[in-house]
Parts: C-alpha cells; structure tokens; sequence
C-alpha cells in the first residue's frame, strides 16, 4: 500500500445524527466505514455501512479488511433505547471489543464519547466539575452503571495501551436538530416537566459545535479525558422558557411520586434515572478541553433555543 494512502477510521454510532454530522466532516480527507448496532443506515455510495452486533465475529473481518488507522467510538446506546442487560453488553462489552480489537490491528487514535452524567447529580457537586472528579452516578442509578463502566473500561485501556493514544470526551448536553436524547425532546414539545421548587443549571452544546469538536480531538492526538462544555449556562425552567415549552410543575416529594405522575403523563422524555439532573446542577468545566484543542463554539443559547421555539412538534 502506497505511503499516502488517506487515513481509514471506522465511526460507530451511524445511525445518530451526531456520527453523520461527523462523518460529512471527515469524508473529503478520509476514507470512513460507518456501523451501528441498531440500524443500517445509507451515507452515500462512497462510505461502507453496516449495521453490526460488536461481539459478532464478523466484526473482527471489518478490522482485517479495512486496516483502519483510526475509531471515532459515538455508538453509546442510550439508557432509554434497549433492557438494562442489552445495553449493558453494547456498551460495555461490546467497547471493550473494539477497544480489543483496535489494539490487536494497530489502531493509533481512538476517540470515545462518554456524557457528563457519569458525574451523577448531588446536592453538593462544586460550582465547576473538572475531569478530576469522581464518577458519582453508578452509585446512585443502575440505568447509569453501563455509561459509568465503559468510562473505566476506556480509562484502564488509555493507560496500558499507550499506542492507541485514547481520548475520552464527556459533553455537556448535545442538541439541535436531529438529536434524539431525553433533553432535545423535552425543548422540541409544547409541554415539559419541571419539579416543583428546582431549577437547575445547565449546559447546551449545539450538534454542530460537538461534531467540530470531536474531528478537531481527532486531529490531535492528545491522550486524556476532557469536559466538552461552553462557558455560559442556564436555569432549566428558563431554558423551557426561551424555547417556548410550557412548564408543568410536578411535586418533587415524596420521591416516587414524579415517577409515578410521569407514568401517567407517558413521559418517556423524562426518565426517573435522570430525574435528580432535573433537580440538582452538574456544571461542568470545560476549559481543559477548549485550551488543548482550541475550541470555542460557535452557536450562543439564544440560537439553541430559538431553532426549538421556532420547531415545535405537535402534539
């Protein structure tokens, strides 16, 4: 193979409108397999796509077959998609495979994408959680173990394969258009939960300002574990305001009773693992992140919200 042969990274996650804005920033310079353990998803006649079971032999095959010099790991499937156990296996068991698999075929820059909530919400979490702090969620929700323990397992593989030069990214909330987590679907409705007497902060990444940060991370290989934050944040109940949800108060004592209102309401969008980030800030510091990669976002919360005010989905 010739010596200027363009990169070849594997992408996961392609069935997620983070990994395709991702992906159309990559595909001029490299030569990129898409997979997804839900889906097959087409990106254009030039990007092989697959949708692939991570523990599945055939999955070794793609790393033979592609020589892939690169991972850019988005395929975390979310507590809200599959059983406890399923997910479990995706995103641990199946990250530790590609992480096996990364260091058996020579792969020199891994990406991750982790997510703040492995901070866990407390009523005591500091001002400005920087990546020193400790992982607090799996102790408090068995829906949150999985996202805690593929952290671990991503952490223990960047200190003893120095040569996979892993770089593990924990964001503040993404959304924007086409994002499907629980807080994108509460700002696109008309109406949204809040518990009664809490309003805390929180941080909005734009989609597209998380794509550029993950290629620029890409782009250098830095090892370590960073905060992928801006430096301004809101109050939750204000947040539903400037993206016109109306604000449906929920008793927030005694503790099963928001669940239990929830089921009623079918809220799917505010799940009851997630309920205490709806009640206690996690504020995260990501200037270690913004320094290393030189990174400012581009898209202010005024335009976040306005793009969810401006696209209501009916009811």
């Amino acid at each position: 193979m010739g010596k200027h042969r363009r990169p070849h990274i594997l992408v996961t996650g392609a069935a997620g409108a983070l990994a395709q804005q991702v992906i159309s920033r990559l595909k001029e310079d490299c030569d990129l397999v898409a997979i997804d353990f839900r889906e097959q998803v087409y990106l254009g006649d030039d990007i092989p796509s697959y949708r692939i079971d991570f523990n599945k032999r055939v999955f070794e095959d793609l790393f033979r077959r592609y020589e892939f010099d690169g991972v850019i790991h988005l395929g975390r499937i979310q507590s809200s998609e599959l059983t406890r156990m399923r997910r479990y296996n995706a995103n641990v068991l199946g990250t530790q495979k590609l992480l096996d698999l990364s260091h058996k075929y020579g792969v020199h820059r891994v990406v991750v994408l982790s997510t703040y909530h492995v901070y866990g919400a407390v009523a005591y979490n500091p001002a400005l959680i920087d990546e020193s702090a400790p992982l607090k969620s799996a102790g408090l929700s068995a829906d949150l173990i999985d996202s805690v323990e593929l952290e671990n397992l991503a952490n223990i593989y960047l200190w003893r394969y120095p040569d996979l030069n892993i770089t593990i990214l924990r964001p503040c909330n993404i959304v924007g258009p086409g994002v499907r987590n629980s807080i994108s679907t509460l700002l696109a409705g008309q109406n949204a939960p809040v518990l009664a007497g809490f309003s805390p902060m929180m941080q909005f990444i734009h989609i597209d300002d998380m794509a550029d940060a993950i290629v620029k991370t890409y782009q250098k290989p830095t090892r370590g574990i960073f905060n992928v934050a801006p430096e301004d944040w809101v109050a939750y109940q204000h947040a539903l305001k400037l993206a016109g949800c109306r604000r449906i108060p929920i008793p927030s004592v005694p503790p099963i009773l928001p669940t239990v209102i929830l089921r009623v309401l079918k809220l799917r969008s505010f799940p009851s693992y997630l309920m205490a980030f709806f009640k206690y800030p996690v504020v995260i510091d990501g200037r270690a992140f913004a320094k290393e990669f030189n990174f400012k976002p581009k898209r202010p919360l005024k335009e976040i919200f306005r793009f969810y005010r401006d696209n209501k989905e009916p009811v």
